[in-house]
């Protein structure tokens, strides 16, 4: 197996896995230890509502697993939000981030390698995709599309969840001012060198993703991260203009083409109900983007830390420890310079 010295941070997020989280962790730990100089794990509780929290302070213990941080989050949040709160924190040269459920940390040692080599970013894409519904399916199908005729970049494809980061991606995120936000992005649309790899591995049990917070999670991506948007209303108001302008012209046209119009009821029927009609599309886009912005600056942070430990054991802090050797290279006496004497 491949060895790298770096410092590499591990995020994983879990939500309701107290029974899975010893054996998840564990081989979590005996995949990274041997590949590293040194590693962190550092696990996201997204708001449990099971024994999570005291399982995993149970591993935290001077008997349980070494180099875990765990962050337990006080309420629920997307997936995003809490791989955030991870990278936000983590202390490595490279952060790992692995959703436990569906991605295959045995592939990591490639994608690692490819980090080391110089590469900022590495994308990681499975092949084989845990199920969903048919209508989840085909929403997901439509916001990729979306998000690639906006921005120019498939977010499954190019993009995925699994990636590796090196610290200077992180740092450059944080400089944004919704970083668990441009999280998702912004590793593929900021000019760093990446490199995309594919795999296949069987995902592990998943449950179904619900299709209305996926609906607004997407919608608020797609409002925070291009210009679309007002774009549209911009485009829509534009029309709206030009179409009074023909609708004047054709208006002046009957009246001068045709006397037997009754005076002035076509006219105004039609113009009061075509531009009510695009007063309504204008009001439509342009009020989910002041939503947006609203729900920045009144919403309060994205997420709340409600506890937070780490191991009593770290490996790190073992290897500090200085072996005496005086019983067999002889005692060395220091002058007043601080050197041998």
């Amino acid at each position: 197996m491949a060895f790298f010295p770096v410092f590499l941070s591990v995020v994983l997020v879990v939500r309701n896995q107290e029974a899975r989280l010893e054996e998840m962790l564990s081989a979590a730990v005996g995949s990274i230890s041997p590949l590293v100089g040194d590693h962190e794990i550092i696990v996201v509780d997204n708001a449990s509502t099971d024994g999570s929290v005291a399982e995993l302070k149970r591993l935290t213990s001077e008997n349980g697993l070494p180099n875990l941080q765990v962050y337990a989050l006080t309420k629920e949040v997307d997936a995003d939000t809490a791989s955030w709160v991870g990278l936000e924190n983590a202390l490595g040269d490279f952060v790992a981030v692995i959703d436990p459920l569906a991605d295959d940390i045995a592939f990591l040692p490639q994608m690692l390698d490819k980090a080391v080599s110089g590469a900022d970013v590495v994308f990681a894409t499975n092949e084989q995709r845990p199920r969903q519904s048919l209508a989840y399916t085909l929403a997901y199908s439509v916001f990729n599309r979306l998000y690639k005729f906006f921005n120019g970049i498939h977010l499954a494809n190019e993009a995925p969840q699994y990636r590796v980061l090196s610290k200077r991606v992180i740092n450059f995120i944080l400089q944004h001012p919704q970083p668990s936000i441009t999280y998702r992005h912004l590793p593929a649309t900021g000019g760093f060198a990446r490199v995309n790899l594919r795999y296949s591995a069987p995902p592990r049990a998943t449950a179904a993703k619900p299709l209305g917070e996926s609906i607004g999670r997407g919608t608020r991506l797609l409002v925070s991260t291009t210009r679309a948007p007002m774009r549209l209303v911009m485009g829509l108001s534009l029309f709206g203009a030009v179409a009074n302008v023909l609708y004047s012209i054709y208006v002046l046209a009957v009246a001068l083409l045709n006397p037997n119009v009754a005076a002035g009821w076509v006219s105004l029927s039609l113009q009061q109900s075509g531009m009510f009609l695009l007063i309504s599309l204008v009001l439509l886009v342009l009020g989910e983007y002041i939503l947006h912005m609203a729900s920045l600056s009144t919403e309060g942070p994205p997420y709340h830390v409600a506890q937070e430990f780490t191991s009593a054991r770290l490996t790190r802090q073992e290897k500090l420890n200085v072996e005496d050797a005086s019983a067999e290279r002889g005692r060395v006496v220091f002058g007043a310079a601080g050197r041998p004497a």
